[in-house]
């Protein structure tokens, strides 16, 4: 019963989605893949694989640790991961090439789930942070492949949704092997809307062990991008549409103290590049793309990164770092990228996704609030006219970050408890 009316609110859903997608595809030349999203996808020869799932670009690079661990652990067992999205595709591609193969995750539809799951023959599936598709889950239990949701979270904003169907939602989290949560109060709440608590452990954020970067990376990032030695460089990452205005004018009033500053901004999503570099060209400032680079362009131009999976290396080469989805009410994104490379980190009041990590940095000095656009033109100002103290708050921010390393051997030790001993050797 539960599943039937869950079915048919996502049919009627992705029924009012489909002219929106109709003109990604014909406008922005978007696929649509729709074979595969309703589950014809490549068939797997050989034993069953290990298949990780992360939903987008964020979850792909979080993976990270756990698709090493993985080849360290079971070194022949093969690797499957999906996503939903052609920039995740990309990623996965890209770091991952040889490692794993990449699939298009199935619309949760019965029919198009058994089938996907025919065709990539698991034997676990590790699902990153809290994606809960009923089909999928129901087929996978029938069939006995056990399930981890791995660096698990139930945000501010998905808990009170989570609540109003928790009668309903306790059956779903019944088909989940373990629960692999980021906090204490993540674990309380996904036990609170009906996770077995046995199954619910406290493994911390897979997004404190980014990989570290090359000791090189900054100075390779100034070669890439064209950047002079004494430049100094700010980052707007993962800005949403609202911030980017916020963050232009930041940089033309930071010009009046700073002259040589120069801007790297990085639009969330990469389908608002151009509006975002038309943006900047009505403010007078000279744009160049990051695919375009390194190639000869104006002095001080503003540079709008036009390519996914770089923007957590980027960092590296910034003062300051800015993360965006958090001057307006998008819910903030990641602050322990740029924390993790000693960067102090400015981000707005909204950072309900990522509250544990936002107070962790506020709490150590190294991530600073800002309310609105004046409070980040005078907090940017200050840090990039005061050398030692940006210095200061950027280790703070990197020991914060750090302090907190180990989710990944925490979450691979719940991956050979519960999922590993049904591997055939």
């Amino acid at each position: 019963m539960i599943h039937g009316v869950y079915t048919a609110a996502l049919g009627a859903a992705v029924l009012a989605a489909a002219p929106s997608a109709l003109y990604r595809r014909v406008a922005r030349g978007v696929p649509i893949r729709l074979r595969q999203r309703l589950g014809y996808l490549p068939r797997r020869v050989g034993r069953p694989c290990g298949w990780i799932h992360a939903v987008s670009v964020g979850e792909s690079i979080t993976a990270a640790p756990i698709v090493e661990g993985l080849r360290r652990l079971e070194p022949s067992l093969p690797l499957v991961m999906t996503t939903v999205t052609e920039t995740g595709a990309r990623v996965v591609a890209e770091r991952f090439a040889g490692a794993v193969d990449h699939r298009f995750f199935p619309l949760d539809f019965p029919g198009a789930v058994r089938r996907a799951i025919e065709a990539i023959n698991p034997r676990f599936v590790v699902c990153m942070e809290t994606e809960l598709w009923p089909n999928v889950l129901r087929v996978l239990a029938r069939r006995g492949v056990p399930v981890m949701i791995a660096n698990g979270r139930v945000s501010d904003r998905s808990y009170p949704r989570y609540r109003a169907v928790r009668r309903l939602l306790r059956s779903v989290l019944g088909d989940v092997s373990v629960f692999a949560m980021q906090s204490d109060e993540d674990a309380r709440r996904i036990v609170e809307l009906g996770a077995p608590r046995g199954r619910v452990f406290v493994t911390g954020n897979l997004k404190h062990e980014a990989a570290r970067d090359e000791a090189e990376s900054a100075e390779r990032w100034r070669r890439t991008l064209g950047l002079d030695p004494g430049s100094p460089v700010w980052i707007a990452g993962s800005t949403h549409r609202g911030e980017d205005e916020l963050v232009l004018d930041a940089h033309r009033r930071l010009l009046d103290r700073v002259p040589h500053a120069r801007l790297i901004l990085a639009p969330r999503h990469p389908e608002r590049v151009p509006e975002v570099a038309e943006m900047a060209r009505r403010r007078g400032f000279p744009v160049v793309r990051r695919s375009e680079l390194p190639r000869a362009h104006p002095a001080g131009a503003l540079i709008v990164v036009d390519t996914v999976g770089e923007l957590a290396s980027m960092y590296s080469v910034g003062v300051v770092a800015f993360v965006g989805g958090s001057l307006v009410p998008a819910g903030g994104h990641n602050v322990l990228e740029p924390a993790l490379r000693g960067k102090p980190v400015l981000f707005g009041p909204h950072t309900e996704n990522f509250r544990e990590s936002s107070g962790l940095l506020r709490a150590s000095g190294g991530g600073l609030v800002v309310r609105d656009g004046a409070g980040l033109v005078t907090t940017l100002t200050r840090l990039m006219t005061d050398r030692d103290l940006c210095a200061a708050l950027g280790a703070a921010s990197r020991e914060a970050a750090a302090s907190r390393e180990g989710a990944a051997r925490e979450t691979l030790e719940l991956i050979r408890r519960f999922l590993l001993p049904s591997v055939a050797s």
